[in-house]
């Protein structure tokens, strides 16, 4: 999936966990982040920790892709 909002990473996110088995509350605390903090970064909030956002990724497993593409090629909103 491209990621191009905070709400589609919050997408992947709450589909990882759900495909885990995970209750919010479980996720948070294996993934070391508060429940609120997780919550607020499945429902797509813009302001939430960069260092918490890959902490968490990488707890559930979600790994990240990056590739450069060039200034006239358009982004696609979803």
């Amino acid at each position: 999936m491209k990621i191009v909002n905070p709400t589609d990473l919050g997408l992947i996110i709450r589909q990882k966990r759900k495909k885990d088995g995970l209750t919010l509350e479980d996720a948070a605390a294996v993934c070391g982040v508060s429940y609120a903090f997780l919550s607020a970064l499945e429902n797509g909030k813009e302001t939430v920790r960069l260092n918490k956002v890959l902490q968490v990724i990488n707890c559930l497993g979600i790994e990240l892709d990056a590739r450069n593409r060039s200034w006239a090629e358009p982004v696609e909103e979803s």
